[in-house]
């Protein structure tokens, strides 16, 4: 089949790279030059194992395109719609403008029986208003949100483990399911769950789930401050948990919480959303997952000012990632990066190192002081914090190594990903998040 992919950023692009692998023809289009240089040229615009290989493969096999022009749109089967819904400056609601200046350019080149599937995350009540402009011009809309999980993206968009489609009823949301059944044809054979549900459930499938995740994670952290003040030890309280079917221990890992694109910004904008409908009350419990989030952050802040005896100030700190989570380079909303600010704040002399995330870091916070080398971060350093677990950092960091490079062991293990014992006999303070 012939697709367009209207919105090359980390969604957009990871799809259009990934529906050419499984044998589509598609487009991609970004109104950003510069992105669409990159990716013509077969390298993302930013870190994703794997999609610079699923890029080459689809570009030399002309699968694969991107263009700036909308009306390279004009003849494809199915048009997805992957743009950003970032948060609004002022205020907690997602910023549509994006998805309603794609659709009303889209709208433009559509011919009837086409079919528009949006993937943007969306307050419910989306798909229904921008159906009608669709839908003038004998065209469809189905909404198909994404569950992508950043540094696992290309697996997670040709594998996902449940497909959702929202539909309207009637015959064009038949001829619509039909069709997308046939775009992700390699996951219905491996039977992936496929679910069919209106417009609302399909945007609520996604803002729920993230809703939910956020949930699981703060309510962990909430039982590490619980932790400190009791002298518990919230990574065993959280493998004893784990062990119940029904909880999992899956993102029950304490430390300096979420961050990212999607999380914190889809938390906030369902929030806003639900007060818009008269049901704020439903979702307040987000506000204080938010908030405990965010308390974490400061937390790590206090233990390394605990373990240089109180005095910051002047005092080298090695802050070992930059990146919101490992295996990316997205430092939106980073926990690493405001942890590595706030310190900078209190006069200390900060010290980022990152594998992937520095040149994105340095673009926001110029006044930092970056260190692309690990060793180099950590020589003199006064205290360490560990802040994103790469692997370099949590199992091929060794103490003893750490420890010939440094002025003072003092380490502050924001995520709770090393093993306290081994740094403590190699001569390190040692403090956890929600650990004794």
């Amino acid at each position: 089949m012939r697709l367009s992919v209207i919105g090359c950023g980390y969604l957009g692009a990871v799809h259009a790279a990934a529906m050419a692998s499984i044998g589509h023809e598609v487009v991609g289009i970004d109104i950003d030059h510069r992105k669409i240089d990159l990716l013509a040229s077969g390298e993302a615009p930013f870190f994703e194992p794997g999609l610079n290989e699923l890029l080459a493969s689809g570009l030399a096999s002309g699968q694969l395109s991107f263009t700036t022009e909308m009306s390279e749109a004009r003849g494809a089967d199915v048009h997805f719609v992957g743009v950003g819904t970032p948060q609004q400056a002022e205020g907690d609601a997602a910023d549509l403008r994006y998805v309603d200046a794609a659709i009303e350019d889209l709208v433009r080149y559509l011919e009837p029986g086409d079919l528009v599937v949006g993937k943007s995350t969306v307050p419910v009540g989306t798909a229904a208003r921008l159906a009608p402009s669709i839908e003038s011009v004998g065209a469809t809309l189905a909404w198909n949100p994404e569950f992508l999980r950043e540094g696992w993206a290309v697996h997670d968009t040709i594998d996902p483990d449940r497909i959702v489609v929202g539909v309207k009823e009637g015959s064009d949301g038949l001829r619509a399911v039909d069709t997308l059944r046939r775009v992700f044809h390699p996951s219905i054979e491996k039977l992936t769950p496929f679910i069919v549900t209106d417009y609302a459930t399909a945007e609520l499938v996604k803002v729920s789930a993230n809703a939910f995740l956020a949930t699981k994670i703060s309510f962990i952290n909430a039982m590490a401050e619980i932790a400190e003040a009791t002298g518990a030890d919230v990574t065993q309280l959280a493998d004893a948990l784990g062990h119940d079917t029904r909880i999992g221990r899956k993102f029950l890992g304490a430390g300096i919480g979420f961050g990212g694109g999607c999380l914190p910004k889809d938390i906030r904008a369902f929030a806003a959303r639900a007060e818009e409908l008269g049901r704020g009350e439903s979702v307040n419990f987000l506000r204080e997952v938010d908030a405990i989030n965010l308390r974490r952050r400061e937390r790590a802040v206090q233990l390394v000012v605990g373990g240089l005896g109180g005095v910051v100030f002047g005092k080298r700190v090695a802050v070992l990632g930059a990146a919101f989570k490992p295996h990316s380079d997205d430092v939106r909303d980073s926990p690493a990066l405001d942890v590595a600010v706030r310190l900078h704040g209190l006069g200390a002399d900060v010290v980022i190192t990152d594998p992937a995330a520095i040149e994105n870091a340095r673009r926001i916070h110029p006044q930092l002081h970056y260190e692309q080398d690990r060793d180099a971060a950590l020589q003199g350093a006064d205290a360490v914090v560990l802040v994103t677990e790469w692997d370099e950092y949590r199992r091929q960091l060794d103490p003893q190594h750490a420890a010939d490079l440094v002025r003072d062991r003092v380490i502050v293990d924001g995520r709770n990903a090393l093993d306290p014992t081994s740094w403590r006999a190699a001569g390190w303070a040692y403090f956890g998040m929600g650990r004794p």
